[in-house]
């Protein structure tokens, strides 16, 4: 299927939130928008999405990455109260429709994906990708609108050969950076929690992340978001110079035609047009 092609400044992308206090991100133009995970309440995220100029009634439907509180905790309202569609694999539906939390039905808005398999959005096209996490069937999204690609892949487990060429194509990466390492390891967390974030089903690290991007990421990546921080064991400047150092050991530059941008907890990012 062939989509419109608009000038490059009518895109614009911004999170309304990232980590586990609570995930959402916009991508869309001037008329409309769709967001990838609704993991914090409608009055703030309507709050927010006016902030840069959007409603509600702008949004055309919901991506979901999998089925973790932080990720659907208003999907179901967005959905039986807004009729707004909501796109997600067969088991997560499935996981949403058991979840205590979510207390409104689905219902009609509800649509089935299957990974590795592009859909269309109006002049957005989706394709999930399988992302370790221990979730049900976690999916990172690569979008492709315009001469623009953008991948989003959070709560990551490990980094993947499945997922490479999907984080290596893209202009735009929303990549996570959960944990500083020493911070984690010295921290206040108690053992089997810092096992299960660094088991291969929970999150990366500023290092893991630094050191795949400066590896694989040298091409063609315009734009870096860092997301899904831990409040505990990272900071915004701290993974910001970790992941920076590697980039630039690298041999790679931090400037106008590569940006590194760090999304703090439970706040609106800057608008990105493209």
């Amino acid at each position: 299927m062939q989509y419109n092609l608009f000038s490059s400044n009518q895109y614009t992308f911004f999170c309304l939130s990232s980590g586990s206090c609570g995930n959402c991100y916009f991508i869309g133009n001037g008329d409309y928008g769709i967001l990838i995970d609704v993991g914090i309440g409608v009055r703030t995220i309507r709050k927010r999405l006016k902030e840069h100029g959007y409603d509600l009634p702008n949004i055309r439907s919901i991506l979901i990455t999998h089925d973790h509180l932080d990720h659907i905790k208003s999907v179901g309202t967005f959905a039986r109260r807004y009729s707004i569609p909501v796109y997600a694999t067969k088991k997560v539906h499935h996981a949403i429709s058991v979840n205590r939390f979510v207390k409104e039905d689905i219902g009609a808005s509800r649509r089935i994906i299957e990974k590795g398999q592009p859909f269309q959005i109006e002049d957005f096209r989706f394709t999930a990708f399988d992302v370790p996490h221990d979730s049900h069937d976690n999916s990172g999204y690569f979008i492709e609108f315009g001469t623009h690609k953008m991948t989003l892949a959070t709560d990551i487990g490990k980094l993947t050969d499945e997922m490479t060429p999907y984080l290596t194509k893209a202009h735009h990466l929303i990549i996570e950076s959960n944990y500083d390492e020493e911070m984690l390891r010295n921290g206040r967390y108690p053992y089997h929690l810092k096992q299960r974030i660094t088991s291969g089903l929970g999150h990366i690290s500023n290092r893991q992340t630094g050191e795949f991007l400066a590896e694989n990421c040298k091409n063609h990546v315009r734009n870096i978001w860092l997301c899904h921080l831990s409040s505990d064991n990272n900071s915004p400047e701290v993974a910001y110079e970790t992941v920076k150092k590697h980039l630039i050991d690298k041999g790679m530059v931090i400037d106008e035609k590569l940006q590194l941008h760090v999304l703090e907890r439970n706040k609106l990012s800057p608008l990105m047009k493209f």
